[in-house]
C-alpha cells in the first residue's frame, strides 16, 4: 500500500464527456470528478488520495455525508461518476484558506495531520494474525506508490520490467545467518511495526513459507551471495484470503497459493534488491512477468487491466502491475527505491471486494 500524503497540486481540468454540470480535475495521471467551473487549469487545490479517512467535519464541509466508503462512510475510494473513474478528492478546505497552495505544492507540504486525515488500515482476519514478537533483524518491505500519482518515477524509454500484482496478502520472510540460521516471518502490517509472527503451523504466513520450503532456499542463496541476511517477499493468495482467489484455496492444506515478488539481501552491510527470477533460479514460484522493454505509460496502463494470468485459466480480472527498472536504482521522485504500481480501474470499482492487510 502507498503512503498517505495530502498535498497541494496543480490541476489540469478536462470536460466530462457524460455530464454538463461536471468536469474532471487531473492530478498527475489521476482524474477526480468535480463540479463544473469550480477549478481552472493551472490553479492549485488540495488532493486527498484514495484510502484516506476523513473527519466528520471535513466530510460535512465537502458535502460528502453518506457518500464515502466504509462502515462509517468516511473513507475515500475510487468510484465511477456518470461513467468516468474518479480517484481521490480535489478540494480547497476552509482550514487551509490562509495557505498559499502554489508555495505549498513547491515545498511538498503534507496537510494530512492539519486536516485530521488518517490512512485506512485494512482489518486482519484471525488466520492472518497470531502472537507476535519483536523482530529487529526483519528485512523491511517498502510502500509502493502509484505511477498515476508520480508519473515521473521512470523516464520514457527506460528499460523496465512489469510483473502482475496479485490480490492476496504480502508475506515477509527473513533468513539470518547468525546463530546458525534463524527465520522470521511477518505480514506487511506487522513488519512495518518491526514485529514478526511466532511460528505456528496454523498461521497463514507460516503455512506458505514452510509449504514452499522458503527458509532452505534462502539459506542456499545467503551462502551463494555471501549475505548475512536474505529477505524473500511473496504474495499468499487463495479462497479465504481475498475475494480474488486465482483457483487456489487457503482453507485446504495443499492448495494455498504463494508467489515471490521480490528478494533482498544484506551483503557487506548494504541492503541490495535483487532480480527474483535471476537469483532464485526456479526454486520458488514467482509472480507472472508480463513485460520487459522500454517504459511507456500507455503500455503500463494497458497491462494493468485485463484478466489475471496466475491461474492459467483467466478466472477473473487482474489487480494491476508492478513496475521496476531493469537495473535497480534510486528515485529522487519518491526519495527511495524506484518502484511503482498501476491498478486496474475494474479492480478498484468491483463490487464486494475484500481489502485485508
Amino acid at each position: 500500500m502507498s503512503t498517505l500524503r495530502v498535498t497541494a497540486e496543480p490541476l489540469t481540468v478536462h470536460e466530462h464527456p457524460n455530464a454538463d454540470a461536471l468536469e474532471l480535475a487531473q492530478v498527475g495521471l489521476y482524474r477526480a470528478v468535480v463540479a463544473k467551473g469550480a477549478y481552472r487549469s493551472g490553479e492549485f487545490a488540495v488532493y486527498i488520495p484514495e484510502q484516506a479517512v476523513l473527519p466528520t467535519e471535513l466530510i460535512e464541509e465537502l458535502g460528502l455525508t453518506g457518500r464515502l466508503a466504509g462502515k462509517a462512510s468516511d473513507r475515500v475510494k475510487a468510484v465511477r461518476l456518470r461513467g468516468e473513474l474518479s480517484q481521490g478528492i480535489v478540494c480547497r478546505p476552509r482550514a487551509l484558506a490562509d495557505v498559499d497552495l502554489a508555495r505549498a505544492a513547491a515545498d511538498g507540504e503534507d496537510f494530512a495531520e492539519r486536516l485530521s486525515i488518517t490512512k485506512w488500515s485494512p482489518p486482519i482476519p484471525p488466520t492472518m494474525s497470531g502472537d507476535v514478537e519483536r523482530a529487529p533483524d526483519l528485512l523491511p518491505w517498502v510502500d509502493i506508490e502509484n505511477i498515476q500519482r508520480y508519473p515521473a518515477i521512470f523516464e520514457p524509454g527506460e528499460p523496465v520490467v512489469l510483473t502482475e500484482k496479485l490480490h492476496g496478502t504480502a508475506c515477509l520472510m527473513t533468513y539470518s545467518v547468525a546463530d546458525g540460521g534463524s527465520v522470521q516471518v511477518s505480514s506487511k502490517g506487522f513488519g512495518a511495526k518491526g514485529l514478526a509472527l511466532q511460528e505456528d503451523p496454523r498461521n497463514l504466513y507460516w503455512r506458505a513459507v514452510l509449504g514452499a520450503d522458503v527458509p532452505a532456499v534462502a539459506a542456499r542463496l545467503a551462502e551463494k551471495l555471501g549475505a548475512s541476511r536474505v529477505g524473500v517477499f511473496g504474495e499468499v493468495y487463495g479462497a479465504g484470503v481475498q475475494d480474488l482467489a486465482y483457483g487456489a484455496n487457503a482453507r485446504a492444506e495443499d492448495s494455498l497459493g504463494y508467489a515471490v515478488f521480490d528478494v533482498s539481501a544484506e551483503i557487506d552491510g548494504q541492503l541490495r534488491w535483487l532480480d527474483a527470477a535471476e537469483v532464485l533460479g526456479g526454486e520458488l514460484p514467482l509472480v507472472p512477468r508480463l513485460y520487459e522493454g522500454p517504459y511507456d505509460i500507455g503500455k503500463v496502463l494497458e497491462l494493468a487491466s485485463g484478466r489475471e494470468t496466475v491461474s492459467g485459466r483467466e478466472l477473473h480480472l487482474r489487480e494491476g502491475v508492478v513496475i521496476r527498472p531493469a537495473v535497480e536504482r534510486y528515485s529522487p521522485v519518491v526519495g527511495g527505491r524506484a518502484i511503482a504500481k498501476a491498478v486496474s480501474p475494474a479492480y478498484l470499482t468491483r463490487k464486494g471486494g475484500t481489502e485485508y492487510e
